[in-house]
């Protein structure tokens, strides 16, 4: 569970798709409509009725804005996948009951949103537009024209934080004595393997190289050993990677994470321990292929300290307690209440 502002409420953000649990949430309902800035997309929702939770009705206006926040690249692939229709659907579904059933007992425990607070909510939410007709053409396409129907939007959504803070994120804390005995109980689990940190520049001839094919490719090796041989920094050997290597991490400037030596050649290995960081290697073959080695750093076998895992074994562990007990609200929620899908 984390605590976000409410500009972070409208912006796009990942959550899982699982039914069951998810690992983190934050009321979507006023995220901008996906229809914002492509005409295709306004086909994707008319205001029909998707689910009855109670007595309310939520529509695919509200569907649609939960897909789009859980899969934030549909206006780049211009919509869904195909192949994730399903699943994001289902589980944008979920999402959306369960934020109802919150907001539902929320106003039952009679939970209010002071009007300063509900202001500066207001005043936060516009400056995400960047001039006031971008902001009325929202107002006039999610709320037909009306602010206090967008204000009371906002309200609900304040109200939804509120109520998982309560019941859910202060719920979750997890204390320095608990990570600490995590660490010690999983010790195992931070005991990390000899490893090298390096870039490469990698010359791969086709599968079924002809002897031409062969000859050329360790003609371009050696080139790309001249030049990579005379690179001073790890930005100017990761440009060269991104021109001459053939590897898939040319696009990363050839950045390989650390790497442990099993997962290595027993050349390159080799190559390696003869290193220094920022050493560049001479032609290290493996079976057809020529790689180019830029050493970063060596790292010997070892324990991984605590203080160096503390805080993200913290994110990891709230994360999880997170995940139980929004699981157990949602389960809560739903067991006097009427759902019917439509």
């Amino acid at each position: 569970m984390k605590s976000t502002t409410l500009l972070t409420v409208f912006l796009s953000f990942s959550v899982p798709l699982c039914v069951a649990q998810v690992s983190s949430h934050t009321p979507t309902v006023f995220q901008k409509s996906p229809s914002q800035g492509s005409a295709k997309s306004t086909l994707l929702f008319s205001g029909k009725p998707v689910v009855r939770v109670n007595s309310a009705i939520l529509t695919d206006v509200d569907l649609v804005r939960e897909e789009y926040a859980i899969f934030p690249y549909a206006k780049q692939h211009n919509g869904i996948p195909k192949e994730l229709e399903k699943q994001i659907r289902d589980g944008a579904l979920q999402m959306i009951i369960f934020e109802e059933l919150v907001y539902q007992e929320a106003l039952r425990g009679k939970m209010t949103v002071a009007p300063s607070k509900l202001q500066a909510a207001e005043a936060e939410f516009r400056k995400q537009f960047a001039t006031p007709a971008e902001y009325n053409a929202f107002l006039q396409n999610d709320f037909h024209g009306s602010t206090p129907l967008l204000r009371e939007k906002i309200r609900r959504s304040l109200l939804i934080e509120a109520y998982l803070k309560l019941q859910v994120q202060d719920k979750s804390v997890v204390t320095a004595a608990e990570i600490r005995a995590y660490y010690d109980k999983n010790a195992a689990r931070f005991h990390h393997p000899e490893a090298f940190t390096f870039q490469t520049i990698s010359i791969l001839p086709p599968a079924k190289a002809t002897a031409e094919q062969l000859k050329e490719a360790r003609t371009r090796a050696e080139n790309a050993l001249r030049q990579a041989k005379g690179t001073k920094t790890a930005d100017d050997f990761g440009l060269l990677a991104e021109k001459l290597s053939d590897d898939d991490y040319r696009v990363m400037m050839g950045q390989h994470k650390p790497v442990g030596v099993d997962e290595l050649a027993p050349q390159v290995v080799k190559a390696l321990l003869a290193m220094h960081p920022n050493d560049v290697s001479d032609l290290l073959q493996v079976e057809q292929a020529y790689t180019i080695v830029r050493l970063q750093a060596h790292t010997p076998a070892g324990q991984t300290r605590f203080a160096e895992v503390r805080t993200q074994l913290q994110k990891e562990l709230q994360q999880a307690r997170s995940n139980q007990v929004q699981a157990a609200l949602d389960k809560k929620l739903r067991q006097n209440a009427k759902v019917e899908e439509l």
